[in-house]
């Protein structure tokens, strides 16, 4: 019996938002999309990192390519 389960990848693009117009693939039609921009720090502590996180919604009434997600301002 063969295990492997054949993943479906579909072209997906963000509007709204920092990273508006980005396109990409993603599997499973994921709900959200997080997107991070990292953030310089003054005098950093040993190995600390910040990001800026932003968040997009899956646009549900979107059933074909590209699969649409918008920006959402109130999250996280």
């Amino acid at each position: 019996m063969d295990l492997h389960v054949a993943t479906k990848w579909e072209t997906a693009v963000l509007t709204g938002g920092p990273a508006d117009g980005l396109r990409m693939r993603v599997a499973g039609r994921p709900s959200v999309l997080q997107v991070t921009y990292p953030c310089r720090v003054e005098a950093p502590a040993d190995g600390v990192q910040v990001a800026a996180l932003y968040v997009y919604r899956r646009q549900l009434a979107v059933h074909s390519e590209p699969l649409t997600y918008g920006y959402d301002s109130a999250s996280p």
